[in-house]
C-alpha cells in the first residue's frame, strides 16, 4: 500500500489561554509535496527511512498495535519525506500515513480522529490531522477532550500559492521541547478575541469570495497577533532569525507569516507571480548573506492518497504506455 500525504502550513493558534474552556484552536492549509510511504505486511519489522523518521515509524507501529492489535511485522519504506522540524507538519503526516496504511491492511475502518488520538496527535492542534484527511484550508475548534473537532474546511483557490522560504538555521521546537510551553497557561486573551474576529469576518469570507488581497491582509494581522502569544518563547512576535525575510515578504506578497515554530516563513502570492518574486527574493537573500531554500507552495485540496501496490503499478504501466 502506498500513501501520499500533503505537507501543511500552520497559520496559527487562536487561544492558548483556554479562557472559554477550550484551548488553542488552529488554522492551516494543505500543500503539495508531502510524504510518500510504502507499507507492506512482513514477517518482521523492516524500516527503510532516514533520521528521525525511523523512530516516528517505530512509535507509530507500537501505538497501532497497542490500540488495535495490528502487530509490528511490516516493511515501511519512506520514498519521499518532509524536512523535520521546519514547520511543515512532518511528524503528524508521517504518523498518520503509516497508521492509515496499517489500519487499511488490517481491515480496520477507523475514523481519522480516532486514529490520530491513538497515535498521540492533536493534543494542541488539529490542523495537520485535517490537512491529511481532507486537504484545503482547515480550522479546528480547540482542545477540550481528545482530538479537536473540525469546524471548517474549504477549498483553497488553485490560482493562489505560497512563496515558501526555509532558512538554513536552527530547527523549530520538537514535541519534547514544546511540552513545557504548551502544557502551561500563557497567551493574550485580547489577542485571541481579535484573531477570532479576523477569522470569522476576515479570512473566511475572503476565502469564499476568492479575494486574495483581503485574505492576505487578515492573514498577516492574525500572524502578528499569534506572535503575541508566543513572544516570550521565541524572542518576539516572530523568530529573530527570520525577521529580515518576513519584512521582505510583507512588502512584496499579499500576506506573510511564520509556520508553527519555524523556521519556514511564507508569503501569499498568485501562482503566476512565483518566478518573478522568487528571483527577486533570491537576490535579496544573497545581499543579506541569508542561506535559504525558496520553493513554490501549491495548495492541495485533497487529503492523503491511498493506493494499493497493484493499482499503483497499473497506473505506472498506463502512463509509460500512453
Amino acid at each position: 500500500m502506498i500513501i501520499r500525504t500533503p505537507k501543511r502550513l500552520h497559520l496559527g493558534l487562536i487561544d492558548p489561554t483556554g479562557s472559554l474552556g477550550r484551548r488553542f484552536g488552529s488554522l492551516g492549509v494543505a500543500l503539495e509535496g508531502g510524504y510518500e510511504v510504502r507499507v507492506l505486511p512482513s514477517e518482521s519489522l523492516e524500516i527503510k527511512a532516514e533520521g528521525e523518521d525511523v523512530e516516528t515509524i517505530k512509535k507509530t507501529l507500537a501505538r497501532m498495535n497497542s490500540a488495535f492489535g495490528t502487530g509490528t511485522g511490516y516493511l515501511v519504506e519512506v520514498r519521499k519525506a518532509i524536512p523535520r522540524h521546519v514547520g511543515l507538519g512532518s511528524t503528524t503526516q508521517l504518523s498518520l500515513a503509516v497508521g492509515t496504511a496499517v489500519a487499511k491492511l488490517s481491515g480496520l475502518n477507523t475514523p481519522v480522529e480516532k486514529l490520530a488520538e491513538a497515535l498521540g496527535r492533536g493534543k494542541n492542534s488539529g490542523a495537520g490531522i485535517y490537512a491529511f484527511a481532507h486537504g484545503g484550508f482547515v480550522l479546528d475548534g480547540g482542545v477540550e477532550e481528545g482530538v479537536p473537532p473540525l469546524i471548517f474546511r474549504g477549498d483553497f483557490p488553485e490560482e493562489w500559492a505560497f512563496l515558501l522560504v526555509i532558512p538554513e538555521t536552527r530547527p523549530g521546537f520538537d514535541e519534547e521541547e514544546e511540552k513545557p510551553i504548551m502544557g502551561g497557561k500563557f497567551g493574550d486573551v485580547r489577542a485571541a478575541m481579535e484573531i477570532s474576529h479576523r477569522i470569522l469576518l476576515g479570512l473566511l469570507p475572503a476565502l469564499k469570495e476568492r479575494n486574495i488581497k483581503t485574505f492576505g491582509r487578515h492573514l498577516s494581522a492574525v500572524q502578528t497577533l499569534v506572535g503575541k502569544h508566543f513572544a516570550e518563547f521565541q524572542g518576539g512576535e516572530f523568530r529573530e532569525d527570520v525577521r529580515l525575510i518576513l519584512e521582505w515578504l510583507r512588502e512584496h506578497t499579499y500576506g506573510a507569516g511564520q509556520s508553527s515554530w519555524g523556521p519556514t516563513v511564507y508569503g501569499l502570492i498568485l501562482k503566476g507571480e512565483f518566478q518573478r518574486l522568487s528571483a527577486e527574493l533570491s537576490d535579496y537573500l544573497r545581499e543579506h548573506g541569508i542561506r535559504a531554500k525558496v520553493e513554490l507552495g501549491l495548495p492541495r485540496n485533497i487529503g492523503a492518497e491511498i493506493v494499493t501496490e497493484n493499482a499503483f503499478l497499473e497506473r505506472l504501466i498506463r502512463s509509460v504506455a500512453g
